[in-house]
């Protein structure tokens, strides 16, 4: 049982060691060599759980996906309307983004041309299903205009939000993340949801912005 836990501690070391240089550097100019010095364990130790730097790869964007998921999931189970159970569900993204490098390496990698291949889905495509879920959910609650066309705002949704984190990335402190998030959605909202309906989504983003930074 202790000789499990310890490789379970390793694997995981491992991960978060790779997801850093992954998340600094990019996947190509990191080599196991460097993710072997930055995890401080022995080239046995991460041949035992991982073949190759691709499988590495693979490991930290199922992590980014399954912890994506689990906030979506965690939404629905809390009975939030669909447009702010969307919108929690972004704002914890970029909380998990702030907090740690698996979320930022998950979505680098996802960015910079490393395959994905079955049964581990794209993290983009997750992204749109659960964007399109929620908003037309939203529709029918009439948070959101009956006319809008639901596929493109979802695509544009998803694309703004990765776009907010790509750019950021080069630009500012991955602090800033929830403040960025937070303009992505006062645009959104001014664009999609009823004039009556705009206040209490308004102040939702700002009240989310807080918690985010606050976390």
């Amino acid at each position: 049982m202790a000789r499990q836990l310890r490789a379970e501690q390793t694997r995981a070391t491992i991960i978060t060691a790779a997801a850093d240089l992954f998340d600094r550097r990019g996947y190509e100019s990191t080599s196991l060599s460097d993710i072997v010095e930055h995890a401080q364990v022995t080239k046995g130790a991460l041949y035992f759980h991982f073949a190759a730097k691709e499988d590495l790869a693979r490991a930290i964007m199922e992590l980014q996906s399954q912890a994506s998921r689990q906030i979506a999931d965690e939404m629905d189970a809390r009975g939030y309307s669909c447009l702010e159970a969307l919108m929690r569900t972004t704002f914890g993204i970029t909380r998990l983004s702030v907090e740690g490098p698996i979320p930022r390496a998950g979505l680098r990698l996802a960015t910079g041309g490393v395959a994905v291949k079955a049964p581990l889905r794209h993290p983009f495509t997750e992204w749109l299903d659960i964007s399109t879920r929620k908003l037309l959910g939203a529709v029918k609650e009439s948070d959101v205009h009956q006319d809008v066309d639901v596929d493109a705002a979802a695509h544009s949704l998803a694309c703004f939000f990765v776009g907010t984190r790509v750019v950021g990335r080069a630009l500012e402190p991955v602090t800033r993340q929830p403040r960025r998030v937070a303009e992505m959605w006062h645009l959104l909202i001014r664009g999609m949801v009823p004039v009556p309906r705009r206040p209490r989504y308004l102040a939702l983003t700002a009240q989310l912005e807080r918690e985010t930074r606050a976390c």
